[in-house]
């Protein structure tokens, strides 16, 4: 099945505690919700008086509003604590029905708590999983606040989205994505076997290897006359860049020149793509080149580890749609993924999540079990180097993400446990070395993911030594792979208020240097990291806070301080309202080097649509893989209006944000390195929920990165370009149900993407079907059974008759299917 990998993980066979929880309203007030949990002892044992119930949940549970006779304690980050105040025993069969408000609100399955595990009064921590949601069915369940104008995603809305998309004619279905700048084909076809003979320079013996193995996992048959030439050479497009390749094809030879290898590489892709099962090709010629040279995809391991085959396996995805730069999020509060071995406390301590001495605390339902913990995992120096070659090999640069100095948990106690290991064994000074948190320190704060112990101290000489450390250690691992390290990224983003200012190693070092605010502070740190790298010969690169400075009556503004080429931002916080509309136009017209990574189009960690079975984050919105093909980055408001992008809560654009965005002309267009797609790792649990949170929009990013300017980007008329964008979407989602899925599904490991649920609709007594991907195979019943690939396809209204329960589904080559749905809405 292909309905969305679940976040919920089963209880254990043997939990004592079985668990429910259900969203009451969410119009308590516009920024809180109720809730109630229903505990059960299911066990044959009487639980002694004195237990603690843990769980994770990203909305702050309120310690106030709890029923009587129990108490809700923010422990730190996401975990909290519920206890009983009363002495009385929890006896078998014996349940318990607590509520209690949160902020903000709970819409769908991603808002509910996780994680549970009970620990006794005289005992080891039990872990109970994941509770049993109750549905969102209700009108204040499912809306947001009293403002929330979106409406609750279902099959007749989908249906009138997707009625002007239409199935096209094979002829008008591109055959290569990223769409190519030029393609010419004929009518005749030539064939390449397991044995065809590959000439090739010695420089391009990477490609031929790709090639070969390409070749031999092609059928057995009479050998064909048909031969590949790989070439290094001048590509017959104006002004080509490196990456710049053609690919022509006759009957006797297929020639692939590029302007470097990486072109040559680029031309095998688009090969690969040609190449039918039986090894048959058109024939024709292909001139291409990409529209960005930065064209990103980051993963974040710290909340969830990946392991090494999950990543090798999105490299490979990455590389066949000409991805080139792997952003590699490998620290955050929640883990530290490398190991570093002059600190092995990074990851002994700091790669570990769950109850214990040793380890960090759980978070986002990793349980109290830290060896079996999602939670647990790292990367050893073998590990990353084989990543590193990896990635080499299908020439994508791997960017490593140490983020700091908030979003720095884990090292900092990682490093505090260092300092206490070191002073117990009578060396204060080697405890002091690599210290990142001051002793002393009394601030008081709150980060967005509800932390008050993530910041490093950033006036102590051991925050340098730390980062100098870390550095060289990485460098190391990269000349140890041979491949290039041209920049190092150092997080910098969503330092919370407060941070710093009740440090007494702080407020000194301000005073000593004359300094009257914390953000002084920050920027001569961002400064010192900036030359650490630079002393190792690595680049500078940072979200975007890094290159921003608040400026008193006009808010964030870009800081001339760091302006240059080798300071590379990392725009993110597009969301309305935010006041960072415009955030990039800014900085690439200050002089800074911009990677577009904006949330409401490139964040692949949100949910796909309003629904209550939709797994993802929204507070920036909900992101189609529509949403990631028609961002335009020279014209983010025209394409935002076109295709419906705005507020999360659905309400229009604000005309003032729309007059505030710097024309094109006026655009550093020449400083936007390209586009980045984001997969954070809160809710990516597994190698399945990547997948399905990756793709498609990965490669709807993959096509807006490369494929050239869209015609509708110089449309003056609005409702023009959005027609304009209509007809290439509909050519896209045609290529994307017919060509690149089928391809995905065909991989050694197939894929598990997201399939879309179709949208239904009742007209004159008959079910009307359509889908957002048209080629993709529906398949339905009337008699109320789950429809299988086996089921009757749809291919015209179906009549009904009374009391018939028309049930449909979207489904792949292989025959996972998507969520089921009715004829008028979806059932959660």
């Amino acid at each position: 099945m292909s309905t969305p990998p679940s976040s919920m993980d089963v209880a254990p066979a043997a939990a004592p505690v079985a668990i429910s929880w259900e969203c009451l309203t969410n119009t308590v007030r516009d920024d809180r919700f109720r809730s109630r949990l229903e505990l059960a002892n299911v066990s044959a044992r009487t639980i002694a008086p004195g237990w603690t119930l843990y769980f994770n949940t990203c909305r702050k549970a309120l310690a106030g509003s709890v029923s009587p006779g129990f108490a809700i304690e923010h422990v730190n980050g996401d975990l909290f604590r519920l206890s009983m105040s009363g002495g009385e025993p929890w006896l078998p069969q014996q349940r318990y029905r607590i509520e209690y408000d949160s902020l903000h609100w709970a819409i769908s399955v991603t808002d509910a708590p996780l994680g549970f595990y009970l620990v006794p009064q005289d005992g080891e921590p039990v872990d109970l999983g994941d509770p049993e949601i109750a549905p969102f069915v209700r009108e204040e369940q499912r809306r947001r606040a009293g403002f929330d104008r979106l409406p609750t995603e279902d099959a007749a809305r989908r249906h009138l989205r997707n009625a002007g998309l239409r199935e096209l004619p094979e002829a008008e279905i591109g055959r290569i994505t990223p769409q190519p700048r030029f393609t010419r084909f004929g009518a005749g076809r030539c064939r390449l076997a397991p044995g065809a003979p590959v000439v090739h320079a010695t420089q391009l013996a990477n490609e031929a290897a790709l090639l070969s193995a390409m070749l031999a996992a092609l059928p057995d048959g009479p050998p064909g006359e048909t031969g590949v030439e790989l070439q290094l050479g001048q590509v017959a497009l104006e002004g080509a860049c490196q990456e710049a390749y053609e690919l022509e094809i006759t009957a006797r030879r297929v020639r692939v020149r590029g302007q470097s290898a990486h072109g040559v590489f680029n031309g095998l892709q688009s090969l690969a793509q040609l190449l039918e099962a039986d090894g048959s090709l058109p024939l024709g010629l292909v001139l291409d080149e990409p529209r960005f040279a930065y064209r990103g995809m980051m993963l974040d391991v710290a909340r969830h580890f990946a392991p090494v085959p999950t990543v090798l396996r999105l490299l490979d995805c990455m590389a066949a749609y000409k991805l080139n730069r792997f952003h590699f999020h490998l620290t955050d509060d929640e883990g530290w993924r490398l190991e570093i071995a002059a600190l092995p406390e990074l990851t002994g301590i700091g790669s570990r999540r769950g109850v214990g001495p040793d380890c960090l605390p759980p978070s986002f339902g990793s349980g109290a079990a830290a060896d079996t913990s999602a939670g647990t995992g790292y990367y050893s120096a073998e590990d990353f180097v084989t990543i590193l070659r990896h990635a080499k090999a299908r020439h994508i640069d791997v960017i490593p993400e140490f983020n700091m100095p908030g979003h720095a948990r884990a090292a900092v106690v990682a490093m505090r446990a260092r300092h206490d290991r070191l002073l117990a064994a009578g060396d204060p000074e080697g405890a002091r070395a690599y210290l990142l948190s001051d002793p002393d320190d009394r601030s008081d704060y709150e980060s967005v993911q509800l932390w008050h112990d993530n910041v490093i101290c950033i006036a102590l000489p051991s925050v340098d030594r730390f980062i100098d450390t870390v550095v060289g250690e990485v460098c190391a691992l990269y000349r140890a792979a041979e491949a290039p390290l041209r920049v190092i990224h150092t997080g910098g983003d969503e330092v919370p208020a407060g941070a710093w200012l009740g440090s007494p190693a702080c407020r000194a070092r301000m005073a000593m240097e004359g300094w009257t605010g914390a953000a002084q502070l920050h920027g001569d740190f961002v400064a010192r990291c900036r030359a650490i790298l630079a002393r190792h010969g690595v680049e500078f690169a940072g979200w975007e806070e890094t290159a921003l400075l608040h400026v008193e009556g006009e808010g964030m503004r870009p800081n001339p301080r760091f302006a240059g080429s080798d300071f590379h931002a990392y725009v993110w916080n597009n969301a309305w309202g935010s006041g960072q509309e415009d955030c990039a136009y800014r900085l690439a017209n200050a002089g800074y080097c911009v990677v577009l990574s904006n949330a409401a189009n490139l964040y692949f960690d949100l949910a796909y649509a309003k629904h209550p079975e939709e797994p993802g984050y929204y507070w920036a919105g909900f992101v189609e893989t529509r949403h990631a093909f028609a961002f335009c980055p020279l014209d983010a408001f025209a394409s935002a209006e076109a295709d419906h992008v705005g507020d999360p809560m659905g309400r229009p654009l604000d005309p003032g944000l729309r007059a505030a965005m710097q024309p094109l002309d006026k655009l550093g267009q020449g400083r936007i390195a390209g586009l980045q797609g984001q997969l954070w790792g809160e809710n990516a649990r597994s190698a399945a929920r990547i997948d399905y949170l990756a793709l498609p929009r990965l490669i709807a990013l993959a096509e807006r990165a490369w494929s050239p300017d869209p015609g509708w980007q110089r449309i003056p008329d609005a409702r023009v370009r959005g027609a304009a964008i209509e007809a290439d979407w509909n050519e896209f989602a045609n290529r994307l149900a017919r060509r690149e899925l089928p391809r995905l599904d065909r991989a050694p490991t197939p894929y598990g993407y997201r399939l879309p649920p179709p949208g239904v609709a009742l007209q004159d007594g008959a079910a009307h079907a359509n889908v957002a991907l048209p080629g993709l195979a529906l398949h339905y019943t009337v008699d109320g059974s789950e429809p299988v690939a086996a089921s009757r396809r749809y291919a015209a209204p179906v009549a009904l008759a009374p009391g018939a329960l028309f049930r449909i589904a979207s489904f792949d080559t292989r025959g996972r299917r998507s969520r089921i749905v009715s004829l008028t809405l979806d059932t959660p």
